[in-house]
């Protein structure tokens, strides 16, 4: 929070810079003024604010000298929530990706498990949806297996 706000007052006061002007009064006192001078008094422009710089590359007049006009704090903002909100879509795309290359290895653990379990040979049983108990002939059992090997093929990687 105390970085936002130094960055925040950092902003406004850039913009705060006002343009300044130099010139002599009648009794030959130089003035240096961020206000405008006297009309009957020929003043010679020391600095330029960003506002007076777009006005004078808009008019045609010193367009090439003037410096690209600094970026407002709403367009600050912007660009800062932006970019923002592009690190927080990585980071969900890595905790995501990483999420699914979690699931892959269980899952390929739990393949590879069930592969040495049917080979084995010992004899294994199913329950099916009525609650009753069948026991897998050969046939099942190399269907299985085959399935099982498919399984390894995707998951392990």
């Amino acid at each position: 929070m105390k970085k936002f706000l130094l960055i925040l007052l950092m902003l406004v006061s850039a913009n705060a810079i006002a343009e300044l002007s130099k010139w002599v009064d009648a009794d030959g006192k130089v003035h240096y003024s961020d206000q405008p001078p006297p009309a009957n008094v020929k003043a010679k422009t020391l600095r330029v604010t960003s506002d007076a710089a777009a006005h004078m590359s808009a008019s045609g007049v010193a367009a090439a000298s003037a410096p690209a006009a600094p970026k407002t704090i709403a367009e600050r903002e912007a660009e800062l929530k932006k970019v923002q909100q592009a690190k927080k879509e990585a980071a969900d795309k890595a905790v995501q990706e990483q999420a699914r290359k979690e699931a892959e290895r269980a899952n390929c653990a739990a393949a590879q498990q069930n592969l040495r379990t049917l080979q084995e040979g010992m004899r294994m049983v199913e329950i099916d949806a009525k609650g009753e108990r069948s026991y897998l002939d050969d046939e099942q059992r190399r269907q299985r297996i085959e399935k099982t090997q498919q399984d390894i093929k995707t998951y392990c990687k």
